[in-house]
């Protein structure tokens, strides 16, 4: 795991007892009472990342290329498929500051915890002084990554409205990690057929139509986040909560005014998160898990959106020279 710049080069990586750099560690280097704007993208295949700035804060305006209402954090939460850019000062006292990033991971399984960094490096400042570490949130801390994603808001202005569909014309309800019929997972043997199907049933929407789309975590063992990626839309997140959805009272705390806007959505530990999207983009899109893993399993699915009823509403016909299968 590094982090690299725009511009090419990498940092190195250190476990939480101490830190391992080298002169090849990126540097940005930045002046004093200037304000810089970082486009960071988490381009990780299994970890959702933690990452912070020693001694400065970050102030979060854009996540998957959708303007939100501004707010400061100390930390941010990225999933992989992920963007977000965020606002920085260089207003502390000129030094070096290491950026740093780790996974978070609240399922209890092992994973790799090393911790990525570059470094943030004041205009004059030598490369002889010793970078501060900043304070990330734990390895699992779930209650961060809740109360992180609760303060994304769409901007919502005239400019930049939030189009949130009101009326829905589909509803739709997949859970995550549990199959239909039931199944002892936990008590078959080694040995046993796990039951499991070839699911290669797609989901076909109406053009034009409006959907709701609960996600629903529902895994017995190592339940964790599941960041979803939806190619070919962006979508409003209009609820998220911990535990089952309730589909008689939580759509009564959705928000339609500002929720934010983007393309890949984390699912909470063993919750669920509504989405909606309105599908004007004809062709078949695929849905999937942006932990690659999960994704290799079968943690995926398409939607086939039907065309217009013009051409510029359409999928465009295969070439002729086309090969075929």
């Amino acid at each position: 795991m590094s982090l690299y710049n725009a511009h090419g080069g990498c940092a190195t990586s250190y476990y939480e007892s101490y830190v391992v750099y080298t002169h090849y560690t990126y540097a940005l280097e930045v002046e004093q009472g200037k304000t810089y704007l970082l486009r960071i993208i988490n381009a990780a295949l299994n970890d959702e990342l933690f990452f912070a700035i020693a001694g400065h804060n970050l102030t979060v305006v854009e996540i998957d290329a959708v303007y939100t209402k501004p707010f400061t954090s100390q930390a941010i939460l990225i999933a992989p498929g992920q963007t977000t850019n965020v606002l920085v000062q260089a207003n502390q006292a000129p030094g070096r500051y290491f950026m740093a990033a780790r996974p978070f991971m609240d399922a209890p399984v092992s994973i790799d915890n090393k911790t990525a960094t570059g470094i943030l490096q004041y205009k004059g400042i030598p490369n002889t002084v010793q970078p501060v570490l900043p304070q990330l949130p734990a390895l699992n801390n779930t209650a961060f990554a809740l109360s992180f994603n609760a303060k994304l808001r769409s901007l919502n202005t005239a400019q930049f409205p939030a189009s949130v569909p009101l009326k829905v014309d589909r509803h739709l309800f997949y859970t995550i990690g549990f199959p239909r019929p039931p199944f002892n997972y936990t008590g078959a043997p080694l040995t046993a057929n796990l039951g499991t199907k070839l699911g290669t049933r797609l989901s076909k929407l109406a053009f034009n139509s409006t959907v709701e789309l609960v996600l629903q975590d529902t895994n017995l063992l190592t339940v964790e986040s599941h960041p979803f990626h939806l190619h070919g839309y962006n979508f409003f997140v209009v609820g998220t909560g911990v535990g089952n959805f309730d589909p008689k009272k939580d759509p009564e705390k959705y928000n339609l005014v500002d929720p934010p806007e983007r393309n890949t959505i984390g699912v909470p530990t063993g919750g669920w998160v509504a989405l909606r999207f309105r599908a004007d983009n004809p062709g078949v899109w695929f849905m999937h898990c942006h932990l690659e893993l999960h994704t290799s399993w079968g943690l995926k699915t398409a939607f086939v959106v039907e065309n217009g009823k013009d051409s510029d509403h359409s999928v465009l016909p295969p070439p002729t020279d086309l090969p075929p299968c």
